[in-house]
């Protein structure tokens, strides 16, 4: 599933192409996603401009000068394409959603799996989904993650760590690649108690994950199966993964100090998690 680093990346290729448009056409392929397409969601979209297009959590928002907002997740496999006036009539496979602006560019919605969303409501303030009142902190807002942030966020959780950064309800925006790794770049052990972390490691914490969601960023995301930039490049943050989807390999940092040690494999919750238990001790 795209993470943070992945939807930013999307969001801002498609802002720029969307941003002050007006749309002519749209074409609902199927009837579903993971959810029914809105009934209203053609006469929201036609011949609205578009005023803004941002991402919350996971989610791509797309502000329109009607007073309501149209919002994007990808699910598993969804991937959003910019095709210039000339390609704009071929039809890619998969394609179940897709919008023409006036200019002749069209933005389409391209998922296999179809566990992506498609939804409209009216703009904020005026209104918004339940879900979304529920979201998290940004981990890279306008308020920089601090450490007292993460433990007042954490201070009543006695679940993993692991776990706990992947609640949505806390920091948005994180997924098993970037967990895994910025756990292993502060050298906190996945199952120790989020409560139970020293200041030390919510200092660690508070530097490393934007550090490493900057960092994913930089490089255009990662790309381990389905996820390409809106323009269809691939991310190249997948080369840099010290931990993830690296089971059996050498620890890098016990590499360099000498240590013999091996990067493991365990399952927390039904997902994969990667990390040294040399350098990530349980005591650490």
């Amino acid at each position: 599933m795209p993470e943070l680093p992945e939807v930013e990346t999307i969001m801002r290729g498609i802002r720029t192409a969307l941003k002050g448009k007006r749309i002519q056409q749209v074409h609902i392929n199927r009837p579903d996603l993971r959810r029914p397409f809105p009934s209203n969601l053609k006469m929201i979209l036609m011949r609205a401009k578009v005023q803004e297009v941002r991402r919350r959590a996971k989610y791509i928002l797309i502000d329109l000068d009607n007073n309501w907002t149209v919002l994007i997740h990808l699910g598993m496999s969804g991937r959003l394409f910019i095709d210039k006036a000339s390609d704009a009539h071929e039809l890619r496979k998969h394609q179940h959603f897709d919008f023409l602006l006036n200019e002749g560019t069209r933005i389409a919605l391209v998922d296999p799996r179809r566990f992506g969303m498609v939804d409209a409501f009216p703009s904020p303030p005026a209104s918004e989904p339940p879900f979304m009142k529920r979201l998290g902190i940004e981990p890279l807002g306008e308020e920089p993650l601090t450490p007292i942030t993460i433990r007042d966020l954490f201070e009543k959780t006695h679940s993993p760590i692991k776990n706990a950064l992947l609640d949505q309800t806390k920091i948005v925006g994180l997924g098993n690649i970037y967990v895994c790794e910025a756990l292993f770049r502060a050298g906190i052990h996945p199952q120790k108690t989020a409560n139970a972390l020293s200041q030390t490691e919510y200092e660690r914490l508070s530097h490393v994950i934007p550090e490493i969601l900057r960092e994913a960023l930089a490089a255009g995301g990662s790309t381990l199966r389905d996820y390409v930039t809106a323009d269809g490049q691939k991310g190249s943050f997948q080369e840099l993964h010290q931990v993830y989807g690296r089971a059996g390999e050498s620890c890098p940092i016990c590499a360099q100090k000498k240590r013999k040690a091996l990067i493991t494999k365990i399952t927390q919750s039904g997902r994969s998690t990667f990390f040294c238990p040399q350098h990530q001790k349980s005591e650490h």
